[in-house]
């Protein structure tokens, strides 16, 4: 890439914003020229918006606010759509993505970790080596929509490590059915109550509001042809468990045509993603299976491949569905979110459906 691209992040200040300009930290294709916060923030540089007035920090993501970024005034919603970008960033709450991912997405792509609009028929939901056709789709969007830009949301945490560890499956074998039951770090819920430390030391919380159906509906959305969800049904139980980061989940899967332990684990480890080569945050590999009967472990196994490797142990035949089950890990606030965010956007640049505005005056 011989330009680098213009990105604002809307929601800077917020958890899914920090990781965002976490995994944009010495990017080499982006650099980040505007953020947007809230309006008690606006006016105010980034750094000094992240400062308590006790002088202690509200950074949360890895590592260092650099101090490019620290320098940036926060702009106000209005402020960020005036400004001359290529393309933005949106780590927002589904109330306020509904109300200003479209306005963006008049003039630039929109790369969104918000779930507003990843139900709408002609929006898709995007891992890039996993559904990387259904971004056709967004030329669609554009020209129904009126659009310059777009609306590319990437998908619910939960959702991200199952769909990869089924795509092989679903390609060797077919799927009749999954279940699966998560055990999700509290890192997923952000800053908010019922994962409180009183709630969820000593404990796990059997519920996390619309985890369930968000999951549900990606996957096969993921999954399926474009405009066609996949036809096998999943069903989930998604719990919050006392572990920093890294979602597990234990899945079984119904196979259409014959597979037993052996024959998913060879699928897995031949499952590539050539296309991801040369992107910046991809990693070597994007599933891999431990053979160890005790991973993974989220401990242990979140960070491979610097958060961006799924991995999946325990692969067992299934008597009861007649197929396959195994426990699968992936990092939720990298793979899942700020990471994952950057990387489609790496996906979508170098695939031609972002490109430098310059050309237009803006």
């Amino acid at each position: 890439m011989t330009e680098r691209l213009r990105a604002g992040v809307l929601g800077a200040t917020g958890l899914a914003g920090q990781q965002v300009l976490a995994a944009l930290e010495r990017h080499p294709w982006f650099t980040v020229v505007a953020v947007g916060a809230s309006s008690a923030s606006a006016g105010k540089s980034l750094g000094d918006a992240l400062r308590e007035p006790s002088g202690s920090s509200r950074w949360f993501a890895e590592g260092q606010l650099e101090d490019s970024l620290a320098g940036l005034r926060c702009l106000s919603d209005e402020e960020l759509l005036k400004s001359p970008l290529d393309l933005l960033f949106s780590s927002v709450s589904k109330e306020v993505a509904e109300e200003w991912e479209p306005r963006f997405a008049e003039r630039v792509p929109v790369i969104s970790t918000a779930s507003a609009f990843r139900y709408e028929p002609d929006v898709p939901i995007l891992i890039p080596g996993i559904n990387d056709a259904h971004a056709e789709a967004l030329h669609d969007q554009r020209r129904a929509r009126g659009w310059r830009g777009f609306i590319a949301p990437i998908p619910n945490c939960t959702t991200t490590g199952l769909a990869v560890s089924l795509k092989p499956l679903h390609d060797a074998f077919g799927i009749r059915a999954v279940t699966m039951t998560s055990l999700q770090a509290v890192s997923g819920a952000g800053r908010q109550g019922g994962v409180l430390a009183l709630d969820v030391i000593d404990n796990v919380i059997p519920f996390i509001p619309g985890e369930e159906e968000k999951v549900e509906r990606e996957t096969r959305k993921i999954l399926g042809h474009w405009g066609e969800p996949a036809a096998f049904a999943v069903s989930c139980t998604c719990t919050r468990v006392n572990v920093r980061d890294g979602h597990l989940e234990t899945v079984n899967v119904g196979t259409e045509r014959p597979a037993d332990a052996a024959a998913a684990t060879a699928a897995m480890n031949a499952f590539g993603v050539d296309g991801l080569k040369g992107l910046p945050s991809a990693p070597n590999r994007l599933l891999r299976v431990d053979p160890d009967p005790f991973r993974p472990q989220p401990r242990r196994d979140r960070d491979a491949g610097d958060g961006m490797t799924v991995t999946v142990g325990r692969v067992r035949d299934e008597p009861v569905l007649k197929g396959v089950k195994y426990v699968v890990l992936s990092h939720n606030t990298k793979l899942g979110a700020g990471k994952g965010a950057v990387l489609l956007a790496e996906w979508l640049s170098r695939e031609g459906y972002i490109t430098s505005q310059r050309s237009h005056g803006t």
